[in-house]
This record gives C-alpha cells, structure tokens and sequence, in this order.
C-alpha cells in the first residue's frame, strides 16, 4: 500500500518506519527541510533504540523517502496519517492548529480517494473538525472528491516504540464507513498474525481511549505517590506494598511504582486536556482533578527532603543520582 505520513516527529517516524518495513511504500513529510537532509541520509533526529537501523534499511531498499513537498505527499497515499504535535494550550486544552492545517494540506491537493487518519494525541471532536475542514478546502476548490476520517491513536513507550508497534496489544481504529474499515484491516494485517488485536469503533470512541488510557496509567502513578507519602510517615516499606497489592491480577505490577511524579511528554499535557474537555461538556472529571493535583504537590517533595537535609542555602551543592 501507499501511505503517507504527515509529520516526522516521534510517532510520525516510528509509525512510517515500521509501516514500510513489513513492505508498504511510505512517504514522510516534513515542513522543516533540516531534519528532511538528516531522513534522507539515513540519520534520525530523534533518540528510540533500534530505529535509526529501521529507517537506513528502509531508505536503502527504496521503501522510504522523505519530502517537504505538500503536494507530492497529499497526492502519494491513500492513507493519510497525520501525526503532527497537539501542543497544550495556555487552558489546558489540546492545540489542534497543526493537525487543521495538515487537513487542509492534504485536502488542498489530494486528486483521489484518501482515508484521512488521525494519529496525533487529540481530543474527542476531532474527527467532526478535520472532515469540516476537508469538506471545506474541497468546496473551495469546487471539487467532489471522497474522503474517510479514521481516528487511530498510537500506545508508543518511549524506548520501546518499535516493539510496541510491530507487537501491538491492541489496534485501536476509529471510523464510521466500511470502506475505509477495510483499509485500515489491510493496512494493518502483518502485525496480527497470530491474534485479532483491531478494535473497531466509532471515532469519539477512539479518540477518548487514548486520553483515557493515559489518565489511568496516571491516576495509578499519583495512587502510589500518595500511598509512599503516608507509608513514610507511618513508617511502612512502600516496596513490600507494591509487591502485595501487585501481585493481585486485577491490579498487575506496572505503573505502581512511586517517584517524583509522572512527567513525560504525554501524561501532563493528556491529564489536562482531558479534564478540559471534561468541562467543556460539562462534566467535572473530580478524580482526574485530584490526580494532577497529587502529581503537582508530589513534585516538592523531594525538594523538601533535600532542603530539609541540607537546608535552604543548596549553592555549590551537587545532586548524584
């Protein structure tokens, strides 16, 4: 199959390496021509083990190329990922400015049939902004063309991306026609050999999954967090807690390991744009609200802990991990 990329980022670069090496032609785009240069030679600009190999194999076997032409990429794919960055607003909210303009681009020069699929990190209702936004780049240009919307969020770990696209859990497809259901099962088919992991629904549906998703590995994080504070004061081994409560399967090991507080490029910015979109349809999401809440004041506390140690004058000091 044909696809391409819109973005070259984290997700737009894993998706289209691991998309080209089980044999589809990808073409990635990029409006910044530096990080196109590097691409184009082989190179990554990004840090994920194991996927500048991927990405030199790919280049080499004809399979993967890079462009900063708009046009040439809305007129290469069929299928359209866009998974460009969703950046918070100053409200919390999710900014879509660039997965819009990604649209419209792709709208602009698109001469066929294209299923246009949300892979960025976005909020409920964004499926409804881009097909308006196609809808009305095609009006403008007075041409009847058809299209599809596909909400299909990405579950990448930093350091093991491509085995968690190539070896997913779950594929998770938001769309509302068979036509491009169809596709997406093609597109889709070499990383489920062994086992149905395609999860069809309907695109709000998918695009709540990922925010929640990450809510919960949150809400799981600020838990222990809390848990650690009182185990501290009541002089309990926070470490033989996780082992107990761990080893129960309805709760399993993972996330439940306390810290500083969940930071990352995801979880901050998807815990708020989840409890703002909460809001905007009119639901107080109080857990949620108590879980960033637990993760701010847990950023001081280890803060405290050292000026308590060394008091407030830390100048000269040097922290080793």
């Amino acid at each position: 199959m044909k696809i391409t990329v819109v973005g070259t980022g984290y997700v737009g670069l894993v998706s289209g390496a691991c998309l080209a090496d089980v044999g589809n032609d990808v073409l990635c785009l990029d409006l910044d021509p530096e990080k196109i240069r590097i691409l184009q030679g082989g190179g990554i600009p990004i840090h994920e083990p194991g996927l500048e190999e991927v990405v030199r194999r790919n280049v080499q076997a004809g399979r993967l190329s890079f462009t900063t032409d708009v046009a040439e990429a809305a007129r290469f794919g069929t299928i359209q990922f866009i998974a460009v960055g969703t950046p918070p607003d100053e409200d919390g909210s999710a900014d879509l400015q660039y997965v819009l303009a990604a649209a419209r681009n792709i709208a602009r020069h698109m001469d066929a049939y294209r299923v246009v699929v949300d892979k960025s990190t976005v909020p409920v209702g964004t499926g409804e902004k881009v097909a308006a936004a196609i809808a009305e780049v095609l009006a403008e240009r007075g041409e009847e063309i058809a299209y599809s919307v596909v909400s299909n969020p990405e579950f990448l770990k930093e350091g093991a991306a491509l085995e968690d696209f190539m070896r997913p859990d779950r594929i998770v497809v938001g769309a509302d026609d068979e036509r491009a259901i169809a596709l997406m099962r093609q597109l889709y088919s070499p990383f489920q050999r062994n086992r149905e992991r395609l999860l069809v629904m309907d695109v709000k549906s998918a695009e709540l999954t990922k925010y929640a998703a990450n809510a919960m590995l949150a809400t799981r994080i600020s838990f222990m967090n809390e848990l650690a504070n009182l185990a501290e004061t009541m002089g309990a081994d926070i470490e033989w807690v996780r082992q107990g409560i761990g080893s129960d399967p309805r709760i399993g090991y993972h996330f439940l390991y306390s810290g500083c507080g969940y930071g990352g490029s995801c979880f901050p910015k998807d815990v708020k744009a989840l409890i703002r979109t909460g809001r905007d349809f009119g639901h107080e999401l109080k857990v949620l609200t108590a879980v960033e809440e637990a993760n701010e004041l847990q950023k001081h506390v280890l803060v405290d802990k050292i000026v308590a140690r060394f008091g407030d004058d830390l100048g000269g000091r040097r922290i080793i991990k």
